[in-house]
């Protein structure tokens, strides 16, 4: 059995905020990102914890992410709030626009928030939280690097296209989900390359376009869409709405930018928050009270809402500390202390 060390969540983001800092983010950007993958790492989603610090490294590094990024919030009062994130990481500007977008939301009861020109890195989820935490339902979304074949197609074009969506509860964990339109994340790959395991059948295609278990060869080839022509169509969907739409790049434009998927994709995202007391209003029927008869009915069945052993993980590590290994312990002090030589 593998030897773990319990970590404080506040420690754990406290090491890799100093990891980016020491390689040359700035504070506001390193905390903001150091909370968003302390945040993966507590609640279990290894693939989006402390992995991630690669591709935050390697960005860095390659200089393809602006370190000092002040992100420009342009508020007009309307139903689309726009923010510039100038190059920087995603996270500060998410956090910046939050509070405005849920005040949008409550007082139009429909709202947008638009950012663009930032550096993806992560899971979406703890941007949809930061709404729900308000009282505000969300959804979002966002392209990536062309990493993905259309359904009956051979080679990359699409991006994983994430979407995550939120709905608050009172005194519980909100109801989330946030996955891929692909089969997989590609990070999930990667995992699977590090750790020498053969893919699950229907995940990947090769370089010539043929049916792969092999990590290595679907890291060369493409990934697929989940449920065949159904999450082609979704991922299409996120392509336009959340890269043609709001004036920034699909998955295509920014792997031709990139030139190489070793990097953190930079692009926009969508956002879209909704008030549901707002949309009920006039009704005699709580959406709130309807909800929850909807969530006690699926559990009611044995069945598991989305999120429930992440937010398992969550309490567990929150009141224990995050299990790490040796590796990956000795792993941040490398990062520590190397910084962007780590990666050589």
């Amino acid at each position: 059995m593998t030897e773990t060390t319990l970590v404080p969540v506040r420690d754990l983001t406290a090491t890799i905020e100093e990891i980016l800092a020491n390689a040359g983010l700035g504070r506001p950007h390193a905390a903001a990102v150091a909370r968003i993958i302390a945040a993966g790492e507590r609640d279990g989603s290894k693939s989006h914890g402390i992995h991630r610090i690669d591709m935050c490294l390697s960005a860095i590094k390659a200089g393809t992410v602006e370190l000092t990024a002040e992100p420009k919030l342009n508020d007009d009062g309307g139903t689309i709030v726009r923010i510039d994130a100038a190059g920087g990481f995603s996270s500060l500007a998410s956090e910046m626009g939050a509070p405005v977008l849920a005040e949008r939301a409550r007082q139009h009861g429909l709202a947008a928030m638009v950012i663009n020109d930032c550096v993806h890195f992560s899971a979406l989820w703890p941007e949809i939280e930061m709404l729900t935490e308000r009282g505000i339902a969300a959804l979002s979304m966002c392209p990536s690097y062309a990493a993905v074949a259309p359904h009956g197609g051979s080679e990359p074009l699409l991006g994983t296209n994430p979407i995550a969506f939120g709905w608050p509860r009172q005194d519980k964990p909100p109801f989330v989900f946030d996955f891929a339109t692909s089969m997989v994340a590609r990070g999930e790959i990667e995992l699977y390359r590090r750790a020498g395991d053969p893919l699950p059948d229907g995940w990947a295609i090769d370089a010539e376009g043929q049916p792969t278990n092999r990590p290595e060869d679907a890291l060369a080839g493409a990934l697929l869409p989940f449920g065949a022509h159904k999450g082609s169509a979704i991922s299409i969907m996120v392509e336009l709405l959340a890269g043609a739409m709001i004036g920034d790049l699909t998955s295509k434009g920014v792997i031709e930018e990139l030139g190489s998927m070793a990097l953190a994709p930079r692009h926009g995202e969508l956002v879209i928050a909704m008030d549901p007391a707002r949309f009920a209003a006039g009704r005699d029927r709580d959406p709130f009270e309807r909800a929850e008869a909807l969530f006690d009915a699926i559990t009611g069945q044995g069945a598991r809402l989305p999120a429930q052993r992440r937010f398992a993980a969550r309490a567990q590590a929150e009141q224990e500390g995050i299990p790490l290994t040796d590796e990956e312990l000795a792993r941040l002090e490398r990062y520590r202390t190397l910084g962007v030589r780590a990666l050589d």
